[in-house]
């Protein structure tokens, strides 16, 4: 049995490598996956030291040696989390723009100030047709 678990980010499947240009260069090889597929029953997710290296790599993120153990840890706690949430059977519920059922308080579209712009463009150099004319910065 396969199962799909949803992951955030990407599977590098060999050392990614960056030319001097900030493109990718020969050697890399990097999949995107919207998805995580594993055979048997779902279990947790743990990153390793490498993991957090690679993840580290790409962020471009300096990670001390003392530190990577507790981020592989949190790291691995989100993952779980998000193959909690994932797990959740939600076909019964319906989206919603907002947990409570608040409806927003409009006022009413109506006029309360009068057209100045006649008064307003007085004081601009140059105007045509209601329009400000400015002068051309970019050729």
């Amino acid at each position: 049995m396969v199962h799909t678990t949803p992951i955030i980010g990407m599977v590098v499947k060999n050392p990614l490598y960056f030319s001097n240009r900030g493109g990718l260069g020969q050697g890399a090889t990097v999949v995107s996956f919207a998805s995580f597929q594993h055979h048997g029953a779902p279990s947790s997710m743990s990153l390793d030291r490498a993991d957090i290296e690679k993840i580290a790599h790409l962020a471009r993120l300096a990670v001390s040696e003392e530190d990577i153990p507790r981020y592989a840890r949190e790291l691995s706690n989100i993952l779980d989390l998000v193959e909690q949430m994932s797990n959740v059977d939600t076909a019964g519920v319906a989206p919603m723009a907002h947990p409570m059922e608040a409806a927003q308080r409009l006022r009413t579209d109506e006029v309360t100030e009068l057209d100045q712009r006649e008064r307003f463009q007085a004081n601009a150099p140059q105007v045509e047709a209601g329009l400000y004319l400015v002068p051309k910065v970019i050729e």
